[in-house]
């Protein structure tokens, strides 16, 4: 009921579908976020006029970080092989990440989000796995580590941890910023896709 703009961060990003929605995970990109701290910089300058030059500094300082973990995640993937680029996961929050930096991020078979996967689940993930050559796993539903080591046993595939995309963990967790999660997850990802 306010008078208060409303600005939309995600301005200027190019969306991408998941299913006949957009994704809204466009952080996933590092290129993304900075767009982001752009469109909430200039916001924040013509909300507050007196305040413009803090917000741009400190934006300007930000930019440059995230210049620095952009190379970060380039750097990193170029290390893996092209085609051990592939990691089967059941999170789709990963389209923009798969876009910008050449990880093609597959669902599992017939497997739901929802609830813990079945023994005909794992047996079509193992299929799946084999057929594709997938050499990581990073499975959020699959909580039972003896699934997991049936996967890895019988497929070679590497069980990959936790991607993290939609949250970050609090302030003492390995993820408790931006920075942080990206990060995290660029190493989860090298560690599981390095031969």
């Amino acid at each position: 009921g306010g008078k208060a703009s409303v600005v939309i961060a995600t301005t200027g990003i190019a969306p991408l579908k998941l299913g006949s929605e957009a994704d809204p995970h466009a952080w996933q990109s590092v290129a993304n976020a900075k767009i982001y701290v752009v469109n909430i910089r200039d916001a924040l300058a013509a909300a507050a006029p007196a305040d413009a030059e803090a917000f741009k500094s400190k934006a300007s300082a930000y930019l440059a970080d995230l210049d620095a973990l952009e190379r970060e995640v380039r750097e990193a993937m170029a290390k893996i092989p092209e085609n051990r680029r592939k990691v089967i996961s059941t999170h789709n929050a990963f389209g923009y990440f798969a876009a910008a930096y050449g990880v093609e991020f597959i669902a599992p078979v017939g497997v739901s989000t929802e609830s813990e996967a079945s023994a005909r689940d794992v047996a079509a993930i193992i299929t799946q796995i084999r057929t594709a050559r997938i050499p990581a796993v990073f499975m959020e539903n699959i909580s039972d580590p003896r699934l997991m080591g049936r996967i890895s046993a019988e497929t070679g595939a590497k069980v990959g941890g936790t991607l993290y995309s939609d949250s970050l963990t609090g302030e003492k967790g390995d993820s408790p910023t931006y920075i942080a999660m990206v990060r995290h997850n660029i190493k989860a990802l090298t560690s599981a896709l390095s031969q």
